[in-house]
Order: C-alpha cells, then sequence, then structure tokens
C-alpha cells in the first residue's frame, strides 16, 4: 500500500482517501459483522487431525488487497503462456512424450511418479482439455517481480471465498463500491458452467448435463463444493448417487437414472474408480474410466493431471514453458533445489535453517519446514527425512514476501500475502479479474495456508 520513495502507491489512493476519513470504531465493528456474515453463510473448513475445532471459520481481513489494471494484464499474460504450456504438457506425456525423448525433462520424473497415471496414456478427454480449472499461486517480491510459487492442477479450491470475501465487502462497504471502480468476479460461476459446458463429450446434447461430484460433507472443503454447485445451478452429488447405465454415467433422480455429461469432481484420482484405482473407495464411481475412455463424459479436471502440479515437475516449467510455447516464460519459477539430485541434497542439508523445504506431493502448508522459524531440533528432525527419502522434497529459498495493511487493534499493518488467481480453459482461456489472496496473519509469518493460520482478503483489480 505504501511506496518508501513517494507514500500512497497509485492503485491505493483512492481506498486510502476513503480510510483517512473512517473512524477506527466503526472499522472495528464492521470486522465483528464480518465474522456474523461468514458464521450464518456457514463459510468453514476443516482441520484434519485436530480435534479441538474440526470445523473453523475462515479469518477474513477488511483491508482489501488492490492491483492495478496494468500489474493485472502483465499477471494474465504470464498466467496464459503458462496454462496453455501445462495442458500441452499433460497432452505430451501421455502420448508423443517429445518432451522426454529431447531430454529437457527427465524421463525417471515421470515414469517413478506416483501422480503419473498409466490408465491415461493414449486417452484425449473431451474437447483436448485437460485442466479445466487452474488456481496458480503467486508471489510479489518487488514492485514488477512476480513469481509462480506453484500450479495447482488438480482440484484447486478457495474459489467460493473469493467469491463470498467480495459479497461481504459489498454488504459492508457499499460506498466503496461506488467510489472506486473495481472490476466483477461475481459471474464466476456462470463462466465456470459456461466453460464446462464448451468441453462437454461430442455426442453429448447441446444442453449438456451438469454436476459436482464431491467426496462428501466431511471433506474440507465441502462448503465449496456445495457453493458452486448451487451457485451453477446444477446438482451436486456423491458417489453413491451415480452409476453406469448404458455406457454413460447417470446420477438418481426421483424419476430414474439421468445421463451427466460433464463431471467435475473434487475426488481425487485414487478415489475416482474402484475398479481402476482403489478399490476400498466409495467415493467414486465404478466403471467411470472405461466410460471416460470411450469418449461419453468429460472429467474436470482430467485423471492424471496431478503429474503437471508436481513440485519436482515445477522445477522445470521455464524449460517446460520454452518447449511448448517457443518463449521465455513471462512469469518466473523461484529457484528450486531438487533433493533428488546428490548435490542439491548436499547444499539443503547445510542450508536447512535458511530454507523452506517441501513434500513434493505435499499440500495445504502440511509436510514442509520453514528454516528460519525452525528450531534446531526440528532441523535435526527434517533432515534425517530428507536422509531417507530424498526425492520426496525440494527446496527453496525464503523469500522476501511482499506484505499488505490488515487491520489490527493499533491500526494498519503489514502482512504477508499470496495470491490464487482461478483460470478457466475451454475452447478459450478466461481468468476472473482478481482471485484469492492469502494473508499470514502472524507477524512475521509466511506461511499463509488457512490450515495453518492463515486468512483470506478481497482482491480488487482495478478498472482502468
Amino acid at each position: 500500500m505504501l511506496s518508501g520513495n513517494t507514500g500512497v502507491r497509485n492503485a491505493y489512493a483512492g481506498y486510502d482517501r476513503w480510510f483517512q476519513e473512517q473512524d477506527p470504531a466503526r472499522l472495528t465493528t464492521k470486522m465483528s459483522d464480518a465474522e456474523s456474515v461468514f458464521r450464518k453463510t456457514g463459510i468453514t473448513f476443516a482441520v484434519y487431525g485436530q480435534e479441538e475445532a474440526a470445523e473453523r471459520l475462515i479469518p477474513f481481513d477488511i483491508v482489501p488487497r488492490i492491483l492495478s489494471g496494468s500489474e493485472w494484464r502483465r499477471l494474465t499474460q504470464g498466467i496464459e503462456q503458462r496454462v496453455q504450456a501445462l495442458n500441452a504438457f499433460l497432452d505430451d506425456i501421455y502420448h508423443r512424450q517429445e518432451i522426454l525423448k529431447s531430454g529437457r525433462v527427465p524421463r525417471s520424473l515421470i515414469a517413478g511418479n506416483e501422480a503419473f497415471l498409466p490408465e491415461m496414456v493414449g486417452v484425449r478427454p473431451p474437447a483436448g482439455v485437460y485442466t479445466h480449472i487452474i488456481g496458480v499461486d503467486i508471489v510479489r517480491t518487488g514492485e514488477n517481480d512476480f513469481f509462480v510459487l506453484e500450479d495447482n492442477a488438480r482440484t484447486p479450491s478457495g474459489v467460493s471465498y473469493m467469491l463470498e470475501n467480495r459479497e461481504t465487502m459489498m454488504q459492508l462497504f457499499p460506498e466503496l463500491f461506488q467510489q472506486i471502480k473495481v472490476r466483477p468476479v461475481e459471474n464466476y460461476p456462470q463462466l465456470l458452467r459456461r466453460s464446462l459446458a464448451a468441453t462437454k463429450p461430442q455426442s453429448a446434447p447441446d444442453r449438456p448435463t451438469i454436476a459436482v461430484l464431491t467426496p462428501g460433507s466431511f471433506n474440507s472443503a465441502y462448503f465449496e463444493h456445495a457453493f458452486l454447485a448451487d451457485q451453477m445451478g446444477v446438482e451436486l452429488v456423491e458417489g453413491s448417487d451415480l452409476r453406469v447405465v448404458d455406457g454413460h454415467v447417470a446420477m438418481r433422480t426421483t424419476e430414474g437414472y439421468k445421463q451427466i455429461d460433464v463431471l467435475y469432481r473434487r475426488v481425487d484420482d485414487a478415489y475416482l474408480d474402484p475398479l481402476t484405482f482403489r478399490p476400498d473407495s466409495a467415493l467414486g464411481v465404478p466403471g467411470i474410466m472405461d466410460v471416460y475412455r470411450a469418449g461419453n463424459i468429460t472429467i474436470a479436471n482430467a485423471p492424471g493431471t496431478g503429474i503437471s502440479d508436481d513440485k519436482a515437475i515445477y522445477s522445470y516449467m521455464p524449460e517446460i514453458v520454452e518447449f511448448y510455447t517457443g518463449r521465455k516464460a513471462i512469469l518466473g519459477n523461484i529457484p528450486t533445489w531438487r533433493c533428488s539430485e546428490e548435490d542439491s541434497l548436499k547444499y539443503v542439508l547445510e542450508h536447512l535453517e535458511e530454507l523452506v523445504v517441501k513434500e513434493v506431493h505435499g499440500s495445504g502448508g502440511y509436510g514442509m519446514l520453514v528454516g528460519p522459524a525452525a528450531s534446531q531440533k526440528e532441523c535435526e528432525a527434517f533432515a534425517a527425512k530428507l536422509k531417507a527419502k530424498p526425492h520426496n522434497y525440494i527446496a527453496q529459498p525464503t523469500l522476501s514476501l511482499s506484505t499488505c495493511p490488515i487491520l489490527t487493534e493499533k491500526g494498519l499493518a503489514p502482512r504477508h500475502v499470496d495470491l490464487r488467481p482461478f483460470v478457466l480453459v475451454s475452447d478459450r482461456i478466461q481468468i476472473v479479474p482478481g482471485g484469492l489472496t492469502r494473508v499470514a496473519l502472524k507477524e512475521g509469518s509466511l506461511v499463509v495456508n488457512s490450515s495453518q493460520g492463515g486468512g483470506t482478503k478481497d482482491t480488487w483489480v482495478l478498472d482502468d
């Protein structure tokens, strides 16, 4: 919000003028009002493995994160390029494997990877789209320095918080949106529905039947599954509601079974089809992979997309982008040490207290070590894990992440943030102007995940 040289940055000028006129007591009240809105709406997330509050409210800060139109245009160019490369990469590794033959990506990284599904080799999804919905996590380290922290190409979550954050801000501060031209995000559910419909199987009717597949109400993101199904006007189904009928997937209704053409699944690959993957899965649909291979249903995102957001693959993204687009990556990667490589492992073990170490398949902030915040005992324990399974980890430097203000009892205070824009892929790429800003509410913390004590903010892209 503030520049060291010029005071308030241009993007925040209108908001700052409004903020200076506000009574601090009113803003404190509005913070409580926001919590009440979230509580009434039921916007919660589950924290696995913690008995004392399985369902929690996600903390929300009322100071928006603001990006200028020009900043957003630069970001979207880089995101579009990256998403095109991700889809091309997935199509290639499940078919001709040209990037492996060229030596740009090691074959061992694919062949020995649990996220790579041999069952998808030779299968081309309807409309040729693998990653229908992508969440690209972006961090900022300087005025014009944006980097991709990770790609979320399996079942990215958080878009419901983006929508509810905006709805809450418009309820609390309608005058702000009259004074400042902020680009809308409310149409995301309609865009999502149209985008999914555009990837329907060729044999499907012009108005395909779409459904959202959820693991059920005990899943940490169940609120989002129900929210999106409701907002799109489609059915929310569980595996037990579905069966294969005459070569198609059908859902149980009061009038019998009805064919589904597009299934937006929020169930992991391993649980999708007990006849193909885990036989003990009660969350999926027996035989759905046969229907999929026959081209009679669209599964979004496609099975096997997890290989493209694997953190070891991430370290090769600059090469992947250049290989498929013919141009250097617009958005850079964070320098990454692959612990599977002997020299890298040696460096990481010698500099653990300076680095962030992550599991290759990890998510949600679990299974990671933030060196500067860890004790010597924690570093020693993690070093033992690294030596036992080096291929399971990557390491990155501790970045000087950008900060945005949050409202505290003493006024505005800086906290570290990242940004997850949401990308829709069909016959075109659409990026909703904004995304989910996650904020580390603890002073000095770099971990923004809600499961690790982080919160969220509304993200404004100015219409300039």
